[in-house]
């Protein structure tokens, strides 16, 4: 069976060429991006949150999914790479780009909580976990990626990696499903 996604989002060839140009790398990989559209699709009127906005490729993917009623906060730390995803993506009323500091802001953040949650950035994944977690609606999903070794892991990730995905599936409030598909998933549910 071929798992390549077959319905791209319309604005994703342009990212790709604006992240190209700037030497960026660190995409959202298109299987993950697929499940982001039907994650996103499952959550009629739903609220997203994205932990690492990158160039936008993830945040296309999430809204290419997302009904009009659906709403999704987007926080990257890197304006640069930022700024190619507002020129992008930011006329779209469903999306809100914050820059700053992702575990800045998970500390700060006080509002309802969120149907899906995408951590593809180290805040929400491997610092600021717990917060995260508990920004997760009931009946809601976190999702990680890049959980397989990748080019741009630093020295001595893996212990990290095996660390985060214990503590996860030992969590009581979340049911957890690993995906070695992709870049390396995990997908929990929080339970009701």
């Amino acid at each position: 069976m071929d798992d390549t996604p077959h319905q791209l989002p319309s604005t994703l060839p342009a990212l790709r060429a604006k992240a190209a140009d700037a030497g960026f790398a660190m995409s959202c990989e298109d299987r993950t991006g697929n499940l982001l559209t039907v994650l996103a699709a499952a959550r009629p009127a739903g609220r997203v949150l994205e932990l690492g906005t990158g160039v936008g490729e993830g945040t296309a993917w999430l809204l290419s999914g997302m009904d009009p009623a659906s709403r999704v906060i987007s926080v990257e730390l890197d304006p640069t790479v930022q700024d190619i995803a507002r020129e992008q993506l930011g006329a779209d009323p469903r999306v809100t780009f914050v820059c700053g500091d992702g575990g800045t802001w998970l500390e700060e953040f006080d509002g309802p909580p969120f149907d899906l949650v995408f951590a593809d950035t180290w805040p929400g994944k491997f610092t600021h976990l717990d917060r995260a977690l508990e920004l997760v609606a009931p009946g809601g999903t976190y999702l990680i990626d890049d959980l397989l070794p990748q080019p741009g892991w630093p020295e001595g990730h893996q212990p990290s990696v095996e660390r985060l995905l214990a503590e996860l599936d030992a969590r009581e409030d979340f049911r957890c499903v690993r995906l070695a598909w992709a870049s390396g998933l995990l997908m929990a549910v929080r339970t009701a």
